[in-house]
């Protein structure tokens, strides 16, 4: 499976960005994707999941701006994020998989700054 995210970039704070991210190659085994970010010195955390019912799952510091959304016939998974924070800023990954994330995508850098 090969995830390929985009969408990254520099904002300023209160600003609006939005990911994407296709899945390719052996996507029958894919029930949950969604993103990961990493910030600098920090671990690695979940920002929000999406599974191929619907159930969604969400990190506590980005509840009500930040939205998941899936478009299943094109294998794609979208993150879009509102009132964006300078705490936001990080490399974000792409995951997928079935139960938990097994493939990552290269991470895209979103950066919140004046």
């Amino acid at each position: 499976v090969q995830l390929q995210a985009s969408g990254g970039g520099l904002v300023q704070p209160g600003g609006s960005l939005r990911l994407s991210c296709a899945a390719s190659g052996s996507i029958f085994n894919i029930h949950l994707m969604g993103w990961y970010r990493q910030a600098p010195g920090k671990q690695r955390e979940l920002v929000a999941t999406l599974s191929m019912g619907g159930t969604t799952d969400y990190a506590d510091s980005v509840k009500d701006r930040f939205t998941i959304s899936r478009d299943n016939p094109k294998n794609t998974v979208y993150l879009q994020m509102n009132q964006l924070k300078p705490e936001d800023t990080a490399v974000y990954y792409c995951v997928a998989g079935m139960m938990t994330p097994t493939y990552w995508g290269q991470g895209t850098q979103v950066t919140v700054s004046s």
